[in-house]
């Protein structure tokens, strides 16, 4: 694992809007940080019985099984903007319309405890390519959605995402 991932991005390394995930990302190893957020994440989520799945908090929002397909997506999303920035691809990389990718995936088809499955397999993978990644991989830039990243920064935004996902079950699905 590259030393410098001890270290957390500075602002200029991701645009604005990113702050509210890497913010809550606090210092030390990424990877075990990781690591201990799988655990409290599928305890979290694998307590959910499957009757409760499809709960929506209200009319048009997610249920459950659509948040864990989200964060899902996500985590592919920018684990694949890290690799790809890491390996020096400076090609710009497209958006991705969070909204937009729900329906065609049909998350609600599925079991809660599958996509966990998924899920899990996803930030395994997450955290062997963090392991795997030469120390001056994370200083490499690259473009996606019109916006500057640094690897180091896209490494941080899936856990501080994660966090927020885990406040909102909190504090909209009553999940604890």
């Amino acid at each position: 694992m590259p030393a410098s991932i001890l270290t957390r991005p500075s602002a200029d390394e991701y645009a604005p809007y990113y702050e509210r995930y890497i913010s809550r990302v606090p210092a030390g190893d990424l990877v075990t940080q990781l690591d201990a957020q799988a655990a409290s994440f599928e305890a979290m989520f694998r307590a959910i019985p499957e009757s409760r799945a499809g709960f929506r908090y209200a009319t048009g929002k997610w249920s459950l099984r659509e948040v864990v397909g989200h964060l899902i997506d996500t985590e592919r999303v920018f684990t694949f903007r890290a690799i790809s920035f890491a390996r020096g691809d400076q090609n710009p990389l497209p958006s991705f319309d969070q909204d937009a990718w729900i329906p065609p995936a049909r998350f609600d088809e599925r079991t809660l405890h599958d996509l966990m499955n998924e899920w899990a397999t996803v930030r395994a993978a997450t955290i062997a390519m963090v392991r795997g990644l030469p120390e001056n991989a994370l200083t490499r830039r690259g473009t996606a959605s019109g916006v500057s990243f640094t690897v180091l920064a896209l490494l941080h935004i899936p856990p501080g995402h994660l966090t927020v996902h885990q406040e909102l079950a909190r504090t909209l699905y009553g999940i604890e």
